[in-house]
């Protein structure tokens, strides 16, 4: 699992695969090429996921995917996630890899980003008995085949519009693999080479954890156990924590939990990649505006992330390719929240690319 986290922390960084700057360039620039490359990721992750949690193992592995209710509290912590994306410079997993890549300003948004997911855990008992679906699985309703023809198609069809909205807006369509050879020897990766390795070692993870790619949760946990080992608090009587699986997780040390063993590997994955492209070079002088985004875009992410049982990873990424309907409603209430996002940005000053860090002036 180290290794695997390591992998993906790489991957993100070398491709610089910023799911914020993806939706952002969609929805303010009309530029779809992120968008496609997670919707080639998502769709390679189905047809290798659905087979395995249909049979219930893999190479004699059990496994399980991400199918959670589908309701009010999904829809709010997507939504709030989405804005939190756009203030606070990334996602869940943009925020690990690139403060692994040296950037001091994601320090920050990490740090409110576990302050957020506390709080949203500590104040479970007002959120978790929002109106919702029970867990519905596609497996379950309709069977594979359908389930794969049914995912795949809605995928493909997304994938259509996505590139004749392009086209109408600026007349032609961005390759993903644009440049392939020449960005890789310049150790940068084109979009489609890391949305083909971000679901494989997705699938990896699933055989090795019997479980897919999840990130938040373990943001929950670092705050808690902080919280408990300074004496400020006892999460262990927290509404959020009596889940036997989450509870099981709050007693157990650190380095034993999956998701954040997997969270410290993206890290070093990403530093990695860095100091193998001669890039890691932190910027200490940070606009106050732009730490205030971290702080409100990091509360944000991290409640929203909580809230909603998943970001951008476990909820659409692993949600959707788990054939869960909760993640089709994930993205759905968050790219409303990142249209907000965007046009809030001017307040912190974000889209100015002559105070942004080097590290991500080129994701603006």
């Amino acid at each position: 699992m180290w290794a695997v986290g390591i992998a993906l922390g790489y991957t993100l960084y070398s491709a610089t695969f910023r799911f914020s700057a993806g939706f952002r360039a969609v929805l303010r620039d009309g530029r779809t090429a992120h968008i496609r490359a997670q919707l080639l990721m998502i769709g390679i992750a189905v047809l290798l996921f659905l087979p395995a949690l249909a049979a219930d193992a893999v190479l004699g592995q059990p496994v399980r995917g991400f199918v959670f209710p589908a309701g009010a509290a999904v829809a709010l912590g997507a939504f709030l996630f989405g804005i939190g994306m756009q203030l606070g410079g990334g996602c869940a997993s943009g925020t690990l890899y690139t403060v692994g890549g040296g950037s001091v300003r994601m320090v920050v948004t990490l740090l409110f980003v576990v302050t957020g997911a506390t709080i949203a855990a500590f104040a479970a008992e007002w959120w978790s008995d929002l109106p919702a679906l029970p867990p519905i699985s596609l497996l379950t309703v309709f069977g594979l085949l359908p389930s794969l023809l049914l995912s795949v198609g809605l995928l493909a069809a997304i994938w259509v519009a996505v590139a004749r909205y392009e086209r109408r807006r600026h007349g032609e369509l961005a390759s993903i693999w644009r440049g392939a050879e020449r960005r890789c020897m310049r150790g940068v990766w084109p979009y489609a080479l890391a949305a083909l390795a971000l679901a494989v070692l997705n699938f990896v993870t699933l055989i090795l954890a019997g479980r897919p790619w999840g990130i938040t949760q373990a943001f929950a946990l670092w705050g808690a156990k902080a919280l408990d080992d300074g004496r400020l608090a006892e999460p262990v009587f927290w509404a959020f924590w009596e889940n036997p699986t989450r509870a099981e997780a709050l007693h157990r040390q650190v380095w034993a939990d999956t998701t954040s063993l997997m969270n410290i590997a993206v890290v070093v994955g990403a530093l990695l990649a860095a100091g193998l492209a001669g890039r890691f070079a932190p910027q200490w002088r940070i606009p106050t505006s732009h730490l205030l985004g971290s702080v409100i875009g990091g509360l944000l992410l991290g409640a929203g992330a909580i809230i909603a049982t998943g970001c951008n990873i476990s909820a659409m990424f692993s949600g959707i390719a788990s054939g869960s309907l909760h993640g089709w409603l994930w993205i759905a209430a968050a790219l409303p929240g990142n249209w907000v996002g965007i046009h809030l940005r001017p307040w912190f000053r974000l889209d100015d690319p002559a105070i942004a860090e080097p590290s991500v002036r080129h994701s603006i």
